[in-house]
C-alpha cells in the first residue's frame, strides 16, 4: 500500500533547541495528549495509542561525506495497538 506523507520538515537546529522539541513530544505523550506538529503552512495532529511500537534506527551514508543519521519513530494501526518484543534501554 502506498504511503502518504502527512508532515515533513527538515531544518539546522541548536541541540538544546532539538531536546526541548522531543522533551514536549515525551512530555503530552507520557500524558496521553495529543501531540500536534506544525511547521510553516503544515499541521498534523497525533494521537497515539497506549503501546505504540517503538523504532530506534542509527544509520551512516557514505557518498563522498559521511553523515550519520538516528531515528526514532513511533508507528501504530490506527485501529488496534502495538506490540514489542522486551525492553529498551538507554546507555
Amino acid at each position: 500500500m502506498p504511503e502518504e506523507v502527512l508532515f515533513e520538515t527538515e531544518r539546522s537546529m541548536d541541540r538544546g533547541d532539538v531536546a526541548a522539541y522531543l522533551r514536549t513530544v515525551a512530555d503530552r505523550l507520557d500524558a496521553g495528549e495529543e501531540i500536534v506538529l506544525e511547521a510553516g503552512d503544515q499541521r498534523v495532529t497525533l494521537t497515539p495509542p497506549d503501546r505504540p511500537t517503538f523504532e530506534v534506527k542509527v544509520e551512516r551514508e557514505t557518498n563522498g561525506s559521511t553523515e550519520t543519521s538516528v531515528e526514532f519513530e513511533l508507528e501504530w494501526d490506527e485501529s488496534a495497538d502495538g506490540g514489542g518484543d522486551g525492553p529498551l534501554t538507554i546507555g
